[in-house]
C-alpha cells in the first residue's frame, strides 16, 4: 500500500523517515540542508544540534545502538560530510543502523566551483552499506526507504544519501511506500546442528557474547542456550549485561583461565579480531556464530560457523536433543578463579592512595550508578579500567567506541543516550586525551537541557602511548598533556558545572554532587600517571 504525497525534498524525506521509525534529527546547521530543517520545524520533529558534525553522527549512532532502530544525522555539504566520516566509520565497525543525509552542491552547475562542491560518495562508500546521490526530488522517498532497509539488514551498518541543492529545495509529488520489515536470515540447520554437537559434547566450553547479541534482540535466546547447555558466559561490547552479574553462568574476571583451559570457545555476535586474540585459542575448537554470512571469519577456520538470525540459532542450540556433557566441575573451577579475581579487584577499588589510582574511581562509581545507568566509555587507558571494574547488570547499558577505537564519541553518545533515556543516569567515562575531541559539545548539552555526568581520568598523558613507547625506546614523544588541567572549569564556562578531585576520600561526595546537579557536570579526577593498564600490544 502506497500513499501519494507532495512537498519539497525535505518534506518528502521526512515523511519517509517517519514511516521507518526515525524520531529525531542530529545536525550542525548548514544551508544545503535547510529544507530538512523546514520539514522538521513545521511538524514538531525534534532537532538536536551540535558543535562538530562528528558528534551528530555519534549521537545518531547512540540512538541506533540503544534503541535498535535507525538513527539520523543530517550534515551539510563538503566539510560537513567529511567531518562526519569518523562517525560513519565507527558505525560501520559497530554494525549500527545510522542514516546520514548530506547536502550537495547543485548538479546543474557541477564542475563550476560551487561552494563546498565535492563528490562525497567515493569517500563514504567504503564505510557504508549503501551510498547514493539522489538527483530527482520525486525519487527521495524511494531512496530513503532503500537506504534504511540496507542499514537495518544484517549485518547492519550505516547508509548515506546526499541531495543536490536543487533536488532537496524543489517540490514534487511522490509515492510514499509503506515501510516493510527486514526478514530474518534463516541459518543452515546442518551447521547449527554441528555447532550444537560440539558445544554439548565439550568438556570445558565457553561462550563469548558480543554486541550483535543485543543488536539482534537475542539476549533472551542467549540466556536460554547458556542455561540449557550449562555453558559459562563472558561478554564484550554491548553484549555486556546480557546475563546479570549474579547469574550462576555469568563470568567476567576469569577470562584468562577460561580461554586457556577451554576445549570449545563459542563466539557469538562479535568478530574474531584483536580483542579475541584473532580467534587463536590454542588447541580449543572455535564455534563462530554470526548474524550474516559476510561476518564469517576468513583468517581462521572455525569448527562450525552458523550464520543467520541469532535468536533462531541460539534457540536451536537450547533445543538440542542429544547427549550433553556435565560441565558442573568446569563451572565450579571458573567460579573459584572468578571469586579470587573479584577479591583482588575489590582491594584495588578501595585503594586509599594519593595520587588516585583509576581503580578507585570505579569503586566509587559502583556505589552511585543505578542498575539501569548508561555508561559511556570514551578513551583508551582510562576506559580500559572501566571494562575491567564496571559490570553492567542490564543489557543495553554500555556504550564504547568499539573495534575501530575512535576517540571523540563521548558527547555525541551522551546526547543520543540522554534523548533515548530521559530519566536514567548517563555517565561518560573520559580520558583527558579524549576530552580534547568533543568537550566543546558540552555547550550543546547545556543549551538543549540534556544533563549528563562526565568523569575525566586526568593523568596528563596519552597513557596508551607514553608507557609502551618508553618500554620500546627508552623515551617518549608527543605523549604529554598539561598536567592537572582544569577540564571542570571548561565545562563551567560552557554553562555546566564541575569540580577537580585530588584525594581519594573526596571522590564519593563529588560523584554524588554530579548526579544530583541536573546539568552537565564534570568530575575532573587527578590520577596517578605512573599507573598503566596492563595489556599486550594490539598493534599486530
Amino acid at each position: 500500500m502506497t500513499e501519494r504525497i507532495e512537498g519539497h525534498g525535505g518534506e518528502l524525506a521526512l515523511a519517509a523517515l517517519r514511516a521507518h521509525g526515525v524520531r529525531e534529527m542530529f545536525t550542525l546547521s548548514g544551508g544545503h540542508v535547510f529544507p530538512l530543517y523546514d520539514a522538521a520545524y513545521k511538524t514538531d520533529f525534534p532537532i538536536y544540534d551540535v558543535r562538530h558534525e562528528q558528534s551528530a553522527v555519534f549521537a545518531a549512532e547512540a540512538v541506533a545502538k540503544l534503541q535498535r532502530r535507525p538513527g539520523l544525522a543530517v550534515l551539510t555539504a563538503g566539510p560537513g560530510v567529511t567531518n562526519g566520516i569518523s562517525g560513519m566509520t565507527s558505525a560501520f565497525f559497530n554494525a549500527s543502523p545510522v542514516l546520514v543525509l548530506g547536502g550537495r552542491a547543485p548538479a546543474f552547475r557541477w564542475g563550476s566551483g560551487s561552494l563546498q562542491e565535492m563528490d562525497h560518495l567515493p569517500l563514504v562508500a567504503p564505510v557504508t552499506k549503501h551510498a547514493e546521490t539522489v538527483f530527482s526530488t520525486d525519487d527521495i522517498p524511494r531512496a530513503v526507504g532503500a537506504a534504511l532497509t540496507a542499514a537495518l539488514t544484517p549485518h547492519r551498518g550505516p547508509a548515506f544519501l546526499d541531495f543536490p541543492l536543487e533536488t532537496v529545495f524543489s517540490v514534487a509529488e511522490a509515492d510514499l511506500p509503506a515501510a516493510t520489515g527486514v526478514d530474518p536470515i534463516a541459518p543452515d540447520p546442518e551447521e547449527v546442528g554441528r555447532a550444537a554437537l560440539l558445544i554439548a559434547g565439550a568438556q570445558r566450553p565457553v561462550i563469548i557474547a558480543g554486541s550483535d547479541v543485543y543488536a539482534g534482540d537475542a539476549v533472551a535466546a542467549l540466556r536460554e542456550a547458556a542455561e540449557a547447555l550449562q555453558v559459562p558466559v563472558f561478554t564484550n561490547g554491548m553484549g555486556r549485561g546480557s546475563l546479570p552479574p549474579t547469574h550462576p553462568l555469568a563470568f567476567a574476571k576469569a577470562r584468562r583461565a577460561a580461554l586457556s583451559g577451554a576445549d570449545v570457545v563459542v563466539v557469538v555476535g562479535t568478530p574474531l579480531d584483536f580483542r579475541l586474540s584473532f580467534g587463536d585459542f590454542g588447541d580449543a575448537k572455535v564455534v563462530h556464530i554470526v548474524d550474516a554470512p559476510s561476518q564469517r571469519a576468513t583468517h581462521v577456520q572455525p569448527a562450525a560457523a552458523p550464520a543467520g538470525d541469532l535468536r533462531l540459532i541460539l534457540s536451536a542450540l537450547a533445543d538440542h536433543a542429544g547427549d550433553r556433557t556435565d560441565h558442573a566441575d568446569w563451572i565450579a573451577d571458573l567460579r573459584v578463579a572468578e571469586d579470587a579475581a573479584k577479591a583482588r579487584d575489590a582491594a584495588e577499588m578501595a585503594a586509599e592512595t594519593d595520587p588516585i589510582r583509576p581503580a578507585r574511581i570505579y569503586g566509587e562509581l559502583r556505589r552511585v550508578l543505578a542498575s539501569d545507568a548508561i555508561t559511556i566509555g570514551d578513551g583508551g587507558d582510562f576506559v580500559s579500567y572501566a571494562g575491567r571494574y564496571l559490570e553492567p547488570s542490564q543489557p543495553g547499558t554500555w556504550l564504547d567506541p568499539g573495534p575501530y577505537g575512535c576517540l571523540g564519541t563521548g558527547m555525541g553518545y551522551a546526547m543520543g543516550a540522554r534523548v533515548s533515556h530521559p530519566d536514567r543516569q548517563i555517565c561518560v567515562l573520559m580520558g583527558d586525551g579524549a576530552a580534547g575531541f568533543s568537550l566543546m559539545d558540552v555547550e550543546s548539552l547545556v543549551r538543549q537541557k540534556l544533563p549528563v555526568v562526565i568523569v575525566v581520568g586526568n593523568n596528563g598523558i596519552w597513557g596508551l602511548e607514553k608507557h609502551p613507547m618508553r618500554a620500546m625506546y627508552g623515551y617518549d614523544v608527543a605523549a604529554d598533556l598539561q598536567p592537572e588541567l582544569r577540564y571542570d572549569t571548561v565545562v563551567s564556562a560552557l554553562g555546566g558545572a564541575g569540580e577537580t578531585v585530588a584525594k581519594a576520600a573526596d571522590l564519593g561526595p563529588a560523584l554524588q554532587r554530579a548526579f544530583d546537579a541536573g546539568v552537565p557536570y564534570l568530575v575532573n579526577v587527578l590520577t596517578d600517571p605512573t599507573d598503566a593498564y596492563p595489556r599486550s600490544s594490539n598493534l599486530a
